[in-house]
């Protein structure tokens, strides 16, 4: 039971990780006056399964929810660098959150692209810190509560 313990307090930890990461996503939004594009609430739903993961295991333990819990922040983890990638225009995004070209448009497709067009784009970047996104601090630090879960995992 002890080892159980100090497994589920690591994966209590990136579980309130993630939880802070949410709150730090919804403070840019409703504090910050930042909307989010497509992507970056994509990037929201792993760190809710992962929370939610988290306190199951407090609850239930079992070793093999420290593995979900790894793979739901990894997954979240790519995400993140995918956005990356596509704030970087290293490749295109989804059309429903990226730029387009307008080429062979006639005037009034030309409008209704632009009337239909998202507010916010995912190939833009928002706000920065040492030269990275937040996508791209998401990313970073999930790949570390990925590394809490996989401690979890081996510890239990």
């Amino acid at each position: 039971m002890k080892v159980f313990m100090r497994a589920r307090n690591l994966a209590l930890l990136a579980a309130l990780g993630s939880a802070a990461m949410l709150l730090g996503a919804f403070g840019f939004q409703y504090i910050g006056d930042m909307a989010p594009c497509k992507l970056c609430i994509w990037q929201r739903w792993p760190h809710g399964l992962a929370f939610a993961v988290g306190l199951l295991v407090f609850f239930v333990p079992n070793r093999w929810f420290y593995m979900l819990g790894a793979l739901i922040v990894l997954f979240g983890a790519g995400v993140a660098f995918y956005h990356t990638g596509i704030e970087q225009h290293w490749w295109q995004g989804p059309t429903t959150c990226t730029s387009q070209a307008v080429g062979g448009l006639s005037a009034e497709d030309l409008m209704s692209q632009i009337m239909n067009a998202p507010l916010v784009r995912c190939d833009e970047i928002p706000w920065s810190m040492f030269g990275l996104s937040m996508a791209a601090w998401n990313g970073v630090i999930s790949l570390g509560f990925v590394g809490l879960w996989l401690a979890a995992f081996r510890k239990a």
